[in-house]
């Protein structure tokens, strides 16, 4: 089991529960991450993953627990609020416009303009030359920065938005399932960068139904099953196919091969 320092965390979740109506979505989810860490959120579908997802990114707010960041109880009324916090959320179907240049996309909503009112106009250099840096801080090596983002494969795409996050002031970033439609190839480029984000220092929370992809990131793993939490492990403490029969509930498998398998 986990041996993390919640006193430590950046942002930690106390005995969360989420309720939704009568539906009881979460229940009793205690964990955090830190500086430095990635903490993976696994779990089949209707696990949880994407409510605990929605309560730390301020999407929907917690029914009981605790929502901490830098150990003191928050509570967010919108992503706005947890983006200016610090919390960033990387989304599965990324909010981009896939015929504008990847520097557009990488400053939409947050342009850099000079002058005022009608004589106001766009600091295009500058936002490129941004661009350009922060992807290259990344490890990520466009040819163009003037190119369609729509042009780039899925796992830029997700690298462009983790650096988008990073540079705008990001210390928690969230992403939610960034290689699930993605080829092995192109899985293998998000995993790096959520390895460079890692070693720059920000506290990473990658949720997954894929333990393959997780385990050789993660630093802890929380598996939830049916809104409550199976368990938080250390990397020491469980293998990858410890990790993957737990989630895939390894009583249930052999019952079911025991049934199917020919006599």
């Amino acid at each position: 089991m986990s041996g993390a320092n919640p006193a430590a965390a950046i942002l930690a979740v106390r005995g969360i529960g989420k309720v939704y109506g009568s539906v009881i979505a979460l229940t009793d989810i205690s964990t955090s991450v830190s500086a430095g860490e990635v903490l993976c959120v696994l779990g089949d579908n209707g696990a949880g993953k994407s409510t605990l997802l929605k309560v730390l990114a301020g999407v929907h707010p917690h029914s009981t627990g605790e929502l901490l960041l830098d150990g003191e109880a928050v509570r967010f009324d919108g992503p706005r609020q947890a983006l200016d916090a610090g919390i960033a959320t990387v989304h599965q179907d990324l909010a981009i416009v896939p015929l504008m240049p990847v520097w557009r996309n990488f400053f939409l909503g947050a342009e850099l303009s000079a002058g005022r009112g009608p004589f106001s106009r766009l600091k295009v250099a500058e936002m490129r030359a941004h661009t350009s840096e922060q992807l290259a801080r990344m490890g990520i090596d466009l040819r163009d920065v003037d190119q369609p983002i729509g042009t780039l494969s899925g796992g830029e795409r997700q690298s462009v938005a983790i650096a988008r996050a990073i540079y705008f002031g990001a210390r928690v970033v969230i992403l939610d399932e960034p290689t699930s439609a993605l080829g092995v190839k192109q899985a293998g480029v998000v995993l790096r960068y959520v390895a460079q984000a890692r070693d720059r220092g920000l506290a990473v929370v990658f949720v997954t139904h894929n333990p393959h992809h997780a385990y050789p990131v993660g630093d802890r793993f929380l598996v939830l099953n049916r809104g409550a939490s199976l368990g938080e492990f250390d990397k020491a403490g469980i293998s990858i196919a410890e990790l993957t029969r737990l989630m895939a509930g390894g009583a249930e498998l052999d019952t079911l091969a025991r049934e199917i398998e020919r006599g």
